[in-house]
């Protein structure tokens, strides 16, 4: 395999610089490495299992308080940082997530500036260390990029994530040995220049990466990159797998492999956009409407949210024609629906409470209270279909922002999330009760 690196603009992400038959091979020669890591996993596997299933029978049956769960990725750009922060101002988040390349470190001068502009607005950041395949090669050079950044950026920065999406061979490591070899001098520094550290940062359902390296790398919160489905909905399955039992499986793997009760976070995740072409990191493959973006950035949200297992979710990012909640082509601003719809969420999700999970065959229905009112929030992955709804309703908002009438108590339940304000006694409503009342009420 060709050991070059190519970045692509377009779409913030590298080239795929090798072909299929290229990727098969490196991996076929580094086999060795995988006879370890099925090892390493099997040893768990005991524990991890039962585990698993625990959570997984208990998920959405206990009450989660939500305190600020959301974070929003940027990219520094002199021309744009101000405007950024005052989007993160209207969006009502107040922490952010940028990338910092080992391989452009001529802009790290422009990254403090912008770093000491977001501490003046008061919100947290945290650093991404991103590695190439020169950094595997050269040790020296990596440990001293990120000597530096720490140097700078440790006062400013709440945590630093240790790689990215290095499960990737186009993001220059091979196997999970290689990224060891970039992240034990990352934690050793950390320890002398007082940092905290997030990782491993792993893209994707390879969740058995995590035993080895977090029996190594003691990280201060644990990342993922959890996409489920980049072109279809979160409710979707990969080998059988939803984002609700991806996120119960990857908890129990974290806790079966460092101590447990170590934080979760989502540290990327977004769907990529219909006719943006270059500028879409799955070009050439299905992406999805902007309308459906919005839906599934609301819904992945709650099923993870939710769930209790996860602290924290960064979307990826605020401005990016190919996925971004901006489109800045030629030369302005256009806030895309899913812009709305994270404002919304962060507006009536920020501080609730997640109760319970409402039984219904057709819909989803998560129940939340906040400031003395309760709502749900509602929507359904299959066809549309009319509720007459389990509890009196006092008004309706739509995803993103807007008021919604109401008729006789009844809601049309569709796959655009609503949050519906209503008179429920979770003391005499149990979570898996009034299910047949609700299965009576719905109207195909």
């Amino acid at each position: 395999m060709r050991e070059t690196f190519r970045w692509n603009p377009y779409a913030d992400q590298p080239h795929n610089i090798a072909s299929r038959s290229q990727r098969f091979w490196h991996h076929f020669r580094y086999a060795g490495s995988y006879v370890s890591l099925f090892a390493e996993n099997f040893r768990k596997l005991p524990a991890g299992w039962p585990l698993f299933r625990k959570y997984r029978r208990e998920m959405y049956k206990t009450s989660v308080r939500l305190c600020r769960p959301f974070g929003l990725s940027l990219s520094p750009h002199e021309s744009r940082n101000e405007a950024m922060v005052e989007c993160l101002t209207e969006l009502g988040i107040p922490q952010s997530l940028i990338r910092f390349p080992s391989w452009d470190r001529d802009t790290l001068s422009s990254c403090e500036k912008f770093a000491d502009l977001l501490l003046e607005n008061r919100v947290e950041l945290t650093g991404a260390l991103l590695q190439r395949r020169d950094d595997v090669l050269d040790p020296l050079r990596w440990k001293d990029f990120v000597e530096e950044i720490f140097v700078r950026f440790g006062k400013k920065c709440a945590f630093f994530e240790v790689g990215h999406a290095w499960n990737r061979t186009k993001w220059g490591v091979w196997n999970y040995k290689e990224y060891l070899q970039l992240a034990r001098p990352v934690a050793e520094l950390a320890g002398k220049y007082d940092v905290k550290i997030v990782g491993p940062a792993v893209i994707d359902f390879e969740f058995h990466l995590y035993p080895p390296v977090l029996k190594e790398i003691p990280f201060d919160k644990v990342s993922s990159l959890l996409y489920v489905d980049k072109v279809g909905p979160p409710e979707n399955t990969q080998f059988g797998w939803d984002t609700a039992a991806k996120v119960a499986l990857l908890k129990a793997a974290v806790d079966v492999s460092a101590v447990k009760g170590k934080d979760l976070w989502i540290t990327e995740v977004n769907w990529p956009l219909k006719g943006m072409g270059e500028y879409s990191p799955a070009s050439g493959k299905p992406n999805v409407t902007e309308e459906r973006q919005a839906d599934y950035l609301v819904r992945y949200n709650i099923l993870t949210l939710a769930s209790g297992f996860v602290e924290r979710i960064y979307w990826w990012q605020l401005v990016a024609p190919g996925y971004g909640l901006i489109d800045n082509r030629e030369g302005g601003w256009r806030k895309r629906p899913s812009f709305f719809a994270l404002k919304t969420l962060v507006a009536i999700l920020d501080g609730s409470t997640f109760v319970r999970k409402i039984d219904h065959p057709h819909a989803k229905l998560f129940s939340f209270t906040k400031d003395g009112e309760n709502f749900v929030v509602c929507w359904t992955p299959g066809p549309n279909f009319e509720l007459d709804f389990p509890f009196p309703v006092k008004r309706i908002v739509g995803r993103d922002g807007q008021d919604e009438s109401l008729t006789d108590n009844r809601i049309l339940i569709d796959g655009s999330p609503k949050y519906v304000f209503c008179e429920v006694d979770h003391a005499k409503k149990k979570s898996g009760t009034g299910g047949a009342s609700q299965t009576d009420a719905v109207k195909k």
